[in-house]
């Protein structure tokens, strides 16, 4: 089943509404990193968030960067979206494992941690970008996203996001989030009614997994509440790294930096982050750099 971003509105347009189904895009993460079970859960958690938040830019040329640094031995989690939800993301220990948490489910407040925070920055294309930070509250992703629309965006917020793996060789199963944000003027009783469907919200991910369509599976849960579907997207994984857009990276190291690799090292090998693809620049790639670099300290 192809991955999926739905948007829509609830209870007469008070509410709106976004869902992902994101199996196939977490696999894909879980494949490239060779995450463990753990990690898959906190990346895969993360990467749907920061897919659906792109998801809600304007522009092509606008991104959102979500960053958890919980100080849990995972180490730090940043992902990166566009409009297109469109998205990329590692975590720094993708391989720790660490045994159930005591519920019998995945620990990844463990593996995060809660002594840290949570940041978010929406590069808009304007001079400086927004950031905004919130201290992380339980390191279980999706409650620490929902303080951070109320804390640092004022914009209360329902989150779910939940990812289901293969015990025995921790493939990804189903992933799937709900991010439910009540409008200005909705009525009291309408976000009483949302509150009470929250642990109808949390068997989301099972749903999904048991073989029902993300769209069948949210005019279940909101059945009776006037959803409307208003538009839909296809997230994926992908990175968009290019050896261009590295070149531009060791310009912005400087002169002499690029001089002591030049000396040193007669080369480089730069890895991305983001899908672990290697860059070879050899030392005459370094002195063109180096040239390039002198040019624009001149101009």
């Amino acid at each position: 089943m192809e991955d999926i971003i739905i948007r829509g509105l609830l209870a007469d347009s008070t509410v709106k509404i976004m869902a992902i189904s994101g199996e196939a895009l977490v696999e894909k993460a879980r494949e490239t990193h060779g995450l463990s079970r753990v990690c898959t859960a906190a990346l895969g958690r993360t990467l749907m968030m920061t897919s659906m938040m792109g998801a809600q830019l304007k522009n092509a040329d606008e991104r959102v960067t979500a960053m958890l640094k919980g100080g849990g031995e995972a180490g730090n989690i940043v992902c990166t979206a566009d409009w297109t939800g469109r998205v990329k993301g590692y975590v720094e220990n993708p391989r720790l494992e660490l045994p159930p948490a005591p519920n019998g489910k995945l620990d990844v407040a463990l593996a995060v941690g809660w002594f840290g925070d949570l940041t978010v920055i929406r590069d808009m294309g304007l001079k400086e970008p927004y950031v905004g930070t919130c201290p992380i509250q339980s390191g279980e992703i999706a409650e620490d996203f929902a303080r951070y629309f109320t804390v640092s965006e004022q914009q209360p917020s329902l989150v779910y996001l939940g990812v289901r793996v293969n015990a025995e060789n921790g493939a990804v199963r189903a992933a799937g989030g709900l991010l439910a944000q009540p409008l200005p003027g909705c009525p009291d009783e309408v976000i009483d009614a949302l509150t009470e469907k929250a642990k109808e919200i949390e068997t989301l991910t099972a749903t999904l997994e048991s073989g029902v369509s993300l769209k069948d599976a949210l005019l279940q849960l909101f059945e009776g509440m006037d959803f409307k579907i208003t538009a839909n997207q296809h997230p994926e994984f992908q990175c968009d790294c290019s050896r261009e857009r590295l070149e531009r990276v060791l310009i912005s190291l400087g002169e002499a930096e690029l001089s002591d690799m030049i000396a040193e090292e007669h080369g480089a090998e730069l890895t991305c982050h983001f899908c672990n693809k290697q860059y070879q620049f050899t030392e005459e790639d370094l002195r063109r750099l180096l040239a390039e670099a002198k040019g624009k300290d001149n101009a």
